[in-house]
């Protein structure tokens, strides 16, 4: 367990540069440098070491890609037990994953891995351009579009504004409908952005 708080990956493969924190999934990856996956897909061919991961595989060719895991609270259900799991911290506010550097809680595991990137300094997404690095991949992908290719996707219905990233254009969109979602807990003022809050 100590192992998720250090980052330490003390089982090594030898035929390439993966790492991992537990010895069975380093087994796991063993099987991708071999042709011993004995669980096969009859519909596609597709090879896996696990008769789980097969049986989630095999969801993917059902006509409506089967989401058998369903939530009690509202109409989302997933292909997966993780995923719902992930979701219910939605309705229950829950937020057992805390950092032992300052505090932060968060419902996801995920969320405090990345949020551990902001102690360690640590930038794992690296530009294949320039020598540019992000904590966070979206960050480094929408970087990326803006100063290598200069493409501005995301384009305003109403008066044509052009952004390289989503929620440039969803800050945006607020001039034109005044929603202000940033609200002062200490009086009446609220604002479109976070940073003018």
């Amino acid at each position: 367990h100590m192992r998720t708080h250090t980052g330490e990956k003390p089982y090594k493969c030898d035929q390439c540069d993966y790492s991992a924190a537990e010895k069975s999934a380093l087994t796991r990856h063993l099987f991708k440098h071999s042709d011993e996956n004995p669980f096969t897909c009859g519909e596609c061919g597709f090879k896996t070491d696990s008769n789980s991961h097969l049986s989630r595989h095999m969801r993917t060719h059902t006509p409506t890609g089967e989401k058998p895991y369903k939530c009690d609270k509202c109409d989302y259900s997933a292909a997966q037990k993780c995923d719902l799991d992930k979701h219910l911290v939605k309705h229950t506010g829950e937020k057992p994953y805390m950092c032992g550097e300052c505090g932060f809680r968060t419902g996801r595991k995920s969320d405090l891995f990345r949020h551990m990137r902001t102690h360690t300094g640590e930038k794992t997404y690296k530009c294949d351009q320039c020598d540019y690095s992000a904590a966070q991949k979206t960050r480094n992908i929408g970087r990326n579009v803006l100063k290598h290719t200069g493409e501005k996707p995301y384009m305003c219905g109403e008066c044509g504004y052009r952004a390289a990233q989503k929620h440039h254009l969803s800050r945006h969109m607020r001039t034109h409908t005044g929603e202000k979602p940033f609200k002062c807990d200490q009086c009446d003022f609220s604002a479109a952005q976070k940073s003018t809050l």
